[in-house]
C-alpha cells in the first residue's frame, strides 16, 4: 500500500495504520510493550586488541555502539560517515565520556550513496594489521523517489553497498582469523553484522514475482513499502551468503543480522510523512521506544554471539527468527533469486568480488 493510498482511507483507519505496521514488526501488542519496555542486559565481552569499524557512527544507534566498544576496551574503533565534521564532533564526545580510555578512536569518510566512496573505504581498511567487528549499521529510510548510482538510493544503500562493502571486508577480516586465532590461548573469531529491522515483517513483497527483482526497484511505486522491502532482501541475500561460507568446515567469519529494535533514533528525520503518521510515531516513541544506548546492545550482543548466530537473525540480545517469506522452501528459492541477482550487479562494480566469499 502506497502513502497516498494510505492517505484515503477513512480517517479512523488511517490513524490506526502506523500502529498497525508496528504491532505487525514486533508480532504482537504483548510481544512489542515486553521486549520494548524490558531493559536489554548491559553489554559484556573483552575487545581488548581488536579493531572494530561501525558505519553510520556520528549519531544513534551507531554511536552508541561505537563508544560501548570502545569502553569494553577496544584496541581501536573506526567511525565510518559520510559527514567527518560531524564523525569528528562524535568521536571527541566519545573521548569526553570515556576520559582515560586506551582506545584509539579514528574516522574515515564513507558514503553508501557512491560505489566508489565504499571501494576506497575498503581498500584503506585492508591495510589494517587486523578488522574483527564489523557493524553495518548506516541506512536510509524514505518514501521520497531519488536515484543514487542508478538505483532507488535505500536500494543502493540498505543492499547493494551494504553487501559491496561487506564481501571486500572478508578477506581483511579472515586473515585477521587466521593470523591472530589462538593468540594468548583466545579464539579469533570475526563478527559481520548487518543491521536488519523487523519492518521485514509487514510487506508482502511484490516485487518478488517479478522477472528481475532489482530492476523493479528502480521504479518509484510503492515507496511506503520500499524500506521494507530492502531490509527483506538484505535478510535474504544475508542467508544465502552465509550458506555458502559454510563450505569451509567452520566459517572464520560469522555473518549474522542484528535488528536493533524500535528506537528513538534519526532514522525518520527526513519529515516528510503525514501529519498523523508523525503524531502516532511520536506517541509509539514516547511509550515504548528504546533509547540508541538501549538499541545499540544488540549491536555489541550479536559482535560476541559466536559460531551460533553464523546466518541468523538476531534481536533483544538473543536468536531470533526472521518474517515467515523467508522461511521454507519459497524463501530458499527466493533468497537465491535475490542473491543471484546482486551478485551480478556486485560483479558489474567490482569483477569477482563475489569470489570473496
Amino acid at each position: 500500500m502506497g502513502i497516498d493510498q494510505v492517505t484515503n482511507l477513512p480517517l479512523i483507519r488511517t490513524l490506526f495504520y502506523p500502529l498497525n505496521i508496528l504491532f505487525t514488526m514486533n508480532r504482537s501488542l504483548i510481544r512489542s510493550f515486553w521486549t520494548q519496555v524490558v531493559p536489554l542486559p548491559e553489554p559484556t565481552g573483552d575487545f581488548t586488541g581488536k579493531t572494530v569499524i561501525v558505519t553510520g557512527a556520528n549519531t544513534g544507534l551507531g554511536l552508541e555502539a561505537a563508544r560501548h566498544f570502545a569502553k569494553l576496551n577496544a584496541s581501536k574503533v573506526i567511525l565510518g560517515c559520510r559527514d567527518l565534521e560531524k564523525a569528528e564532533a562524535a568521536r571527541r564526545g566519545i573521548q569526553t565520556s570515556l576520559e582515560g580510555s586506551a582506545c584509539e578512536l579514528e574516522t574515515w569518510k564513507v558514503d553508501l550513496g557512491s560505489f566508489s566512496s565504499v571501494q576506497s573505504f575498503c581498500r584503506r581498511a585492508a591495510d589494517l594489521e587486523r578488522l574483527d567487528v564489523v557493524i553495518e549499521n548506516a541506512g536510509l529510510l524514505s518514501h521520497v523517489y531519488h536515484e543514487f548510482e542508478g538505483y532507488e538510493r535505500q536500494c543502493t544503500i540498505n543492499v547493494i553497498s551494504t553487501w559491496l562493502m561487506a564481501l571486500l571486508l572478508l578477506p581483511t577480516m579472515r586473515r585477521t582469523s587466521l593470523k591472530f586465532d589462538g593468540e594468548q590461548g583466545k579464539d579469533c573469531l570475526p563478527h559481520l553484522c548487518i543491521v536488519g529491522s523487523n519492518a521485514q515483517f509487514y510487506t508482502t513483497f511484490e516485487q518478488r514475482n517479478e522477472p528481475r527483482i532489482f530492476e523493479s526497484l528502480r521504479e518509484d511505486g510503492d515507496m511506503f513499502h520500499r524500506y521494507a522491502n530492502t531490509k527483506l532482501l538484505s535478510l535474504l541475500v544475508m542467508r544465502e551468503v552465509s550458506q555458502m561460507m559454510k563450505r569451509e568446515e567452520s566459517p572464520r567469519v560469522v555473518l549474522n543480522m542484528v535488528e536493533p529494535g524500535f528506537c528513538i533514533s534519526d532514522l525518520l528525520r527526513e519529515g516528510t510523512w503525514p501529519w498523523y503518521y508523525k503524531i502516532l510515531m511520536a506517541v509509539s516513541k514516547f511509550a515504548i521506544g528504546r533509547t540508541s544506548e538501549m538499541g545499540s546492545r544488540n549491536y555489541i550482543w550479536a559482535a560476541t554471539a559466536g559460531t551460533k548466530s553464523h546466518g541468523v537473525y538476531v534481536e533483544d540480545c538473543m536468536l531470533s527468527t526472521p518474517a515467515p517469506i523467508a522461511e521454507g522452501e519459497e524463501g530458499r528459492m527466493l533468497q537465491m533469486k535475490a542473491f543471484s541477482e546482486l551478485a551480478e550487479i556486485l560483479e558489474g562494480i567490482v569483477p569477482q568480488v563475489t569470489h570473496n566469499i
